[in-house]
């Protein structure tokens, strides 16, 4: 009889793991009695909502709660041999970067803005491995190159702000596996990016994994990502930790009712199958014509002079009805959301914009009487509230501005909003930073409904929030277009969420309407080569079809930049049937 093979020694074990942190009112516990392991080469991901603890387990692991404030005030972590918990800050210090390593969410603020990309990723292998600056100047080429960016000897030398997002990150990884660590925590590395540069990066990070026999904890709260890249998964609650195994059975066969919850919430993809059906044909709310809006890019000298140009929005067309969903969509730099601001005049544009036949005028006169009937969500809530205004002042402020109402009729239209978006008008009286995400977006909403606005152009406005308040948000946005007609122009990157919101949809890249129509025309039946491109990136929230997964996008958008005395050319939009327009280019 063949003896049993004997289980292989976890590469890192968690247990017990309780972490406090110090408030007014005494210490809040975080994370409570968590425990996991990791093994050689595989890939943990720590999935929940913001709150849950996940960035905070991270952050303990390497040696980085915030102090004064962050305590652990119980558990090990086991690791090479040591209590990573236990062990000195000269001991983590040599632990952290070289055997363990770190991505954080936002590589922007990650990275020293004031130190060229080289100099950054030289840091690491000359500090751990003894290498000289210039072995860890060609180390550093190698790993540009191995994170797939063009030119890396060049890339090198620019600063953190002259790259994409996407490029940002791959730096990130860059440094993060420069010195070939044994584990990589990745905290939440594609939240923020488009689903052509997140497909890019999870399958980058799987490439390295195999190359290297890394292992990866993956934190996130996008269970597409769980799905396409974990082997197994700690779903996480209020610090504790609900559910945990291998992925395909988490995926199959939930034990724990908040999992079963969050999978319910998370938007499938269907090609278009679960899109509303498109609107019949009326005089539109809304015509541009021609949109045109082109940024100068000045340098050089004591008097600054015009170098380059951006061509962020070339000469697009489009409409929207009323109480219709028009989806924007296409990667960052594509021009989604400058179309957005130049609608409301927020940024400098020429083109025609009327307004049921209206046209926008200049004058700030007329742009204040046109924002009665347009109003904006932003992607950021936090960025767009005044910290220093309470919530009921900021929704009552268009009321002020316009001279609608004053006295008691605001305070009495004010509560009725927060009433409409779920808010209760005892919270009227509280400041922005006393809400969590998903409130102040609620807050927001509340805000652009205030003038009764005929168009809401919602930028981005649910792609950094969990899936369970995406969908209480998405349902009101729903309800309050049911309710009062209003039209919205939805920019989004997540074609799950535009396919279950939008009657149609336009596809922009680099500036231009490369292909536009009914949402289940264009996304069921994509004819133009970007548009396919976008759609083959969508992550599937389901493990058994991960197999399937199409190769990933390859490459960067181009820039906009452009020399002065560039002349774009257009593309020419043709009608294949059924109001299906495509880019005859």
């Amino acid at each position: 009889m063949a003896a049993a093979k004997t289980p292989a020694t976890p590469l890192l074990r968690v247990e017990g793991l309780s972490v406090d942190f110090a408030s007014p009112r005494g210490a809040v516990r975080v994370v409570e009695d968590l425990s996991f392991h990791l093994n050689a080469g595989e890939t943990l991901c720590i999935a929940g909502e913001s709150g849950s603890g996940k960035s905070v387990t991270a952050l303990s692991l390497m040696g980085l709660l915030p102090k004064p404030g962050g305590r652990i005030v119980a558990g090990t972590a086991l690791f090479d041999g040591a209590d990573l918990f236990m062990l000195p800050e000269r001991r983590m210090a040599q632990i952290r970067g070289h055997q363990m390593a770190m991505i954080f969410q936002e590589p922007m603020t990650s990275l020293n803005p004031i130190l060229t990309v080289g100099r950054q990723l030289i840091e690491g292998p000359m500090r751990h491995l003894g290498l000289s600056r210039a072995v860890a100047a060609q180390r550093a080429v190698e790993m540009m190159d191995a994170v797939r960016i063009a030119e890396p000897k060049r890339r090198l030398k620019q600063y953190p702000h002259e790259l994409s997002g996407g490029m940002r990150q791959r730096v990130m990884i860059a440094m993060a596996m420069s010195c070939h660590p044994k584990i990589l925590i990745a905290d939440e590395p594609t939240t923020a990016l488009d689903v052509t540069v997140q497909a890019q990066i999870l399958k980058l990070m799987q490439d390295l994994q195999r190359e290297t026999g890394t292992a990866i904890i993956l934190i996130t709260h996008d269970m597409g990502v769980v799905a396409e890249a974990a082997d197994r998964a700690v779903i996480m609650r209020r610090g504790r930790a609900v559910e945990t195994g291998p992925v395909s059975r988490i995926f199959a066969r939930q034990e724990h009712d908040y999992t079963k919850a969050l999978l319910a919430a998370v938007p499938k993809f269907a090609n278009g199958e679960r899109a509303p059906e498109p609107l019949p044909d009326e005089v539109p709310l809304l015509d541009v014509r021609d949109l045109i809006v082109r940024f100068d890019v000045r340098g050089g000298g004591l008097i600054p002079r015009v170098t380059q140009r951006v061509h962020a929005v070339e000469k697009i067309s489009f409409d929207l009805k009323p109480g219709e969903t028009l989806a924007l969509v296409g990667e960052s730099g594509c021009g989604k959301s400058t179309t957005g601001k130049a609608l409301l005049r927020l940024v400098p544009s020429h083109g025609a914009v009327e307004l049921r036949g209206t046209a926008l005028g200049r004058s700030t006169r007329d742009v204040k009487a046109w924002r009665r009937h347009m109003q904006m969500i932003f992607q950021d809530p936090m960025a767009s509230l005044d910290p220093r205004m309470t919530v009921g002042e900021l929704v009552a402020e268009p009321l002020v501005i316009h001279g609608i109402a004053s006295g008691s009729e605001i305070k009495h239209r004010v509560a009725k909003l927060f009433d409409r978006v779920g808010l209760t008008t005892e919270q009227m009286s509280r400041y922005p930073h006393e809400f969590s995400g998903g409130q102040r977006q609620r807050i927001c909403i509340a805000r652009a409904l205030t003038l009764g606005p005929q168009i809401i152009v919602a930028d981005e406005c649910v792609s950094a929030l969990d899936v369970s308040i995406q969908a209480q948000i998405l349902e009101l946005l729903k309800e309050l277009q049911d309710e009062l007609g209003v039209a919205y122009l939805f920019i989004s990157h997540d074609m799950a969420v535009v396919e279950q919101v939008s009657h149609r949809v336009a596809v922009m890249y680099l500036g231009q309407i490369v292909e536009m129509g009914p949402t289940r025309s264009v996304l069921g039946d994509p004819r133009h080569p970007y548009t396919r491109k976008l759609l083959s990136a969508v992550p599937i929230a389901d493990p058994a079809r991960r197999h399937l997964a199409r190769e990933a996008p390859e490459g960067e958008v181009p820039s906009p930049f452009r020399p002065v005395d560039y002349e774009p050319s257009y593309v020419t939009l043709q009608d294949v049937g059924g109001g299906h327009f495509v880019s005859a280019a």
